[in-house]
């Protein structure tokens, strides 16, 4: 625990009860001393007829060290869960010596009758008191309207929602727009009030003139802009598929890709890798990281990371990023910008994440682009879900990527390797040893929220 500063020291009660929920000490810093001191007394005998002669007391002090860490233990204990049955008698009867396998059984272990017994893994993320002042609702100004969205679908709305004021285009609908909305004028006019936010306005319209289809990690790759100003520029300058072949992409205003076959292209492949005994590995054997995790979030055993500052509106207005550290590590030119391998698949690269949305234009690989291609001059209907594609065409890309990615694998990372064995289809399983360090997160992740990038984006625009 000591080698790890995002650790808690943990004391069990009942070490021997696996069900035993630990306290936990908070490791604070110090510098003090360590010191013994021996007390040592020294008694006389009484001689007769005298009086009773006081012990001499003497202290020895020495000091061993310095303490540079001490660990407090300033939290509540957790609810503790006992293995106990009830018998209809209401007697207690301990359940360790049938639940717990203590050494290999056979399967007349498992197959006893049993009582049901599911010990929860923890009662409380939290263990100091926390007081909850709650609020009455807030009283809004004469004409406000809630938000769409809220309702039965936002607990303890205190504010209305930040609206960015995107335009959310579906594949069914009729027609495209062809101009942002009054609001997303306004706004990004009242943002844009130095040249530093007039030289990316002017960044991104010439993006959507070589390209008229982007991604938000797109274009995060090719111009350095804040985010909090990106989620402001794009709603002025582009509207927003939501289903689909085009989906979770911006779309130039008064482009509509169903009507050009040329826009396959720019086509969304939601591209994963592939986990399971199924493939060779697991997920925790996976040299690719996921993005985030169901299981990333706080218990009482380790330490909260800090919370990132705030953006405030003279941030924005300057053009200033977050966190002055980082602001001195890189020019302003590139300080935002992420790597090319965030939206670009490339031969003998691993994703940055298990799970990616390429654009089939950025697929740098000839094989891929031979199976886009298949039906270059002959495209005769954009369905949702092919669109200019052949059917299957989604099917076959991941498909030959897994297969690459796989021998990537293989040939970067032979020491993960224990084994190769073949299964019954013929196709050849991986199995790893262990994980290798995981690659250097980026600057800036794609996203701060859903497991679903596509899902993260629209959350930001409603």
């Amino acid at each position: 625990i000591y080698a790890d500063p995002a650790k808690r020291l943990e004391l069990y009660f009942r070490p021997k009860d696996p069900y035993c929920h630990p306290v936990c000490a908070n490791r604070f810093p110090t510098s003090t001393v360590l010191l013994k001191v021996k007390r040592r007394t020294t008694k006389k005998k009484q001689m007769d007829g005298e009086e009773q002669i006081q012990p001499e007391v003497q202290f020895e002090m020495e000091i061993l060290g310095t303490v540079t860490t001490v660990y407090k233990f300033q939290g509540m204990s957790d609810f503790q869960y006992l293995a106990m049955h009830s018998g209809p008698d209401g007697k207690q009867t301990s359940m360790y010596d049938k639940v717990l396998m203590l050494k290999p059984e056979k399967e007349e272990f498992f197959n006893r009758e049993l009582p049901l017994y599911i010990p929860p893994p923890i009662f409380s993320r939290l263990d100091t008191p926390v007081d909850y002042f709650y609020r009455p609702d807030i009283q809004h100004r004469e004409g406000y309207n809630n938000p769409q969205v809220s309702g039965e679908n936002l607990i303890g709305l205190s504010r209305a929602r930040r609206p960015h004021n995107a335009i959310f285009v579906n594949f069914d609908d009729a027609e495209i727009p062809t101009k942002p909305l009054d609001a997303a004028v306004q706004t990004w006019s009242k943002v844009c009030t130095n040249p530093v936010d007039k030289k990316v306005e002017e960044e991104l319209r010439k993006l959507f003139e070589v390209r008229p289809v982007w991604s938000r990690n797109a274009v995060k790759a090719n111009i350095s802009v804040h985010p909090d100003k990106l989620k402001l520029l794009l709603p002025y300058l582009a509207y927003y598929m939501l289903t689909g072949p085009w989906r979770s992409l911006w779309v130039r205003f008064g482009y509509d890709p169903r009507k050009h076959p040329e826009a396959k292209f720019y086509q969304v492949l939601d591209f994963r890798i592939r986990c399971g005994m199924k493939y060779g590995y697991t997920p925790n054997d996976m040299p690719v990281k996921a993005k985030r995790s169901t299981y990333n979030y706080s218990l009482p055993i380790t330490v909260k990371k800090p919370v990132s500052h705030t953006v405030s509106v003279h941030d924005l207005k300057q053009g200033l990023g977050t966190s002055g550290a980082s602001s001195a590590k890189k020019p302003a030119s590139s300080r935002y910008k992420l790597k090319e391998s965030i939206y670009i698949f490339q031969e003998g690269a691993l994703p940055p994440y298990r799970q990616m949305f390429y654009q089939l234009c950025d697929l740098n690989v000839e094989s891929l682009q031979k199976i886009i291609r298949r039906n270059d001059g002959t495209e005769s209907e954009c369905t949702e879900r092919d669109g200019w594609c052949l059917p299957k065409t989604s099917d076959d890309l991941r498909d030959t990527m897994s297969l690459m990615i796989k021998q990537i694998i293989r040939s970067t990372r032979p020491a993960l390797f224990s084994s190769t064995t073949s299964s019954e289809d013929g196709k050849e399983q991986l199995t790893y040893e262990s994980a290798e360090d995981e690659e250097e997160e980026e600057d800036f992740k794609p996203s701060d929220g859903s497991e679903n990038e596509m899902e993260t984006e629209i959350l930001d625009y409603v």
